[in-house]
């Protein structure tokens, strides 16, 4: 006799289990009607009172997010207008930020609001009573006379993305990143030494160990890097990382001995300056009324074996009423971290990350910087990465997602089919603020927006958004 063949399909343990339990429930019904509906009803009550638990002993346990947006200290500028900071306050994910109740002392004195006519420093109370809770936030206000800076995203002389951002901040002399390749060195140097006369960087920034962003620091055999032509009085680089290449080895050697002769005077990872160990600061006051934060992500503790990106140093800068912030090529888990470990602002101006990379940029980010003005520093359409057109730097679902909060975008550079293989879209980009009120962003070739060039109109779109600054 011939065997039945079986059809290789399985039922699943759950719907055999589902058929039971429906027969026994039928079964039941026709024996014992009075049993089941008391099985019925105790269920709802289980269920029920467990609700009711939940919701009375979230009534006595209130989850409160009552926090400062952005830092707990700033400063604005003299004869300017105060514009208060704000706070986010949440009563078991209710938004109840309309229940705070705002104060300004000067000393124990109530005010109306901050008069920035003369220099002082004032105090602002936020206070929050909404049923269970009771809480108070204080932020000091330091009204001064604040210096001007002037951010640069650098072109790097070759048709490589790279990143390498040099800020002039008061007399302060920083600079992110020495990407593209090792002579890039030369055409950061040039630049610097427009602005650094006395051979010294107070603050340098090495977020993570990618070629694109420390090979300028080591240099070549006929090209000082970074590391050799300038003494750094302040080095923060990343914490943890996953590279074994030569020239991240090569990083290591060189740094390691400038900070043996002293031309490196004090080096923290960005792990020590979220932590302040070893004598690492998490705010450093760079100039009057300006200072820069290292902000915190789990990845500067945790090891991403999947992503170098996510090793990322990132930082705030934050002048008067404007922040500026530079995240690197922190990736998707980077940036939920980010947002949930720091208390972010809507900034004035974001570095795009990951020089507009898809696979950055995220809602998660975006929807609480919301960011006015964003630079990118890219080749934008080039191969180098990707054949992909809609993935090339700056990639069309980057830019889908910038264009919700800002037209403003900005891009050092752009593919050409000279000899060279690339021109300048914007060329530099120059980020300016006196005051930290204002930010006027010029190119060094144009000042054109991304949306308004001819290499935009032929490879990417623009959403239908409008804007409510």
């Amino acid at each position: 006799m011939a065997k039945k063949k079986s059809s290789g399909k399985k039922k699943s343990s759950s719907t055999i289990s589902t058929k039971k339990v429906v027969k026994a429930t039928a079964k039941l019904a026709k024996a014992n009607p009075a049993l089941l509906a008391v099985i019925i009803v105790a269920m709802i009550l289980v269920v029920g009172g467990a609700i009711a638990g939940y919701f009375a002993y979230r009534y006595f346990n209130p989850e409160v997010a009552f926090k400062l947006v952005g830092r707990n200290e700033v400063s604005v500028g003299l004869d300017t207008t105060y514009h208060e900071k704000g706070v986010v306050a949440k009563y078991n994910g209710k938004d109840i930020t309309d229940q705070v109740e705002i104060s300004y002392y000067d000393g124990t004195n109530k005010m109306s609001t901050i008069p920035t006519n003369v220099e002082r420093q004032y105090t602002v109370k936020y206070n929050l009573n909404y049923q269970k809770y009771t809480g108070e936030l204080t932020r000091m206000v330091n009204v001064t006379d604040i210096e001007p800076i002037d951010i640069n995203f650098l072109e790097l002389g070759n048709k490589y993305t790279g990143d390498s951002t040099f800020i002039k901040a008061g007399d302060a002399d920083i600079l992110i990143d020495a990407g593209s390749r090792q002579a890039s060195a030369e055409t950061i140097a040039n630049f610097i030494d427009q602005y650094c006369d006395d051979g010294k960087l107070e603050y340098v920034i090495a977020t993570h160990a990618h070629q694109d962003h420390i090979a300028g620091f080591v240099g070549t055999d006929s090209v000082d890097g970074i590391f050799k032509r300038y003494q750094i009085d302040t080095l923060i680089d990343f914490s943890l990382t996953n590279a074994d290449t030569k020239l991240y080895k090569d990083y290591v050697k060189i740094r390691d001995q400038r900070i043996e002769s002293g031309d490196i005077a004090h080096h923290y990872t960005a792990n020590e300056c979220v932590q302040e160990t070893n004598g690492a600061q998490k705010v450093y006051d760079i100039a009057v009324g300006i200072t820069m934060e290292i902000l915190d992500q789990k990845f500067y503790r945790e090891l991403d074996k999947n992503d170098e990106n996510n090793h990322s140093v990132c930082t705030m800068f934050t002048q008067g009423e404007n922040y500026y912030l530079f995240t690197g090529d922190l990736e998707k888990d980077g940036e939920a971290s980010l947002v949930e470990l720091n208390n972010l602002p809507e900034v004035t101006l974001f570095k795009g990350g990951h020089h507009g990379s898809y696979t950055a940029n995220t809602d998660k980010l975006l929807s609480v910087i919301k960011p006015r003005n964003i630079c990118i520093c890219c080749c934008a359409g080039s191969d180098e990465y990707t054949k992909t057109n809609a993935n090339m730097f700056p990639a069309q679902n980057a830019i889908t997602r910038m264009a919700r909060w800002t037209d403003q975008i900005f891009v050092t550079t752009v593919v050409s089919n000279n000899e060279q293989g690339y021109e300048s879209m914007n060329g530099i980009i120059t980020a300016h603020s006196t005051k930290g009120t204002n930010c006027i962003i010029t190119g060094s070739n144009n000042s054109m927006i991304l949306k308004d060039t001819d290499w935009f109109k032929k490879n990417r779109s623009w959403p239908n958004y409008t804007y409510n600054w």
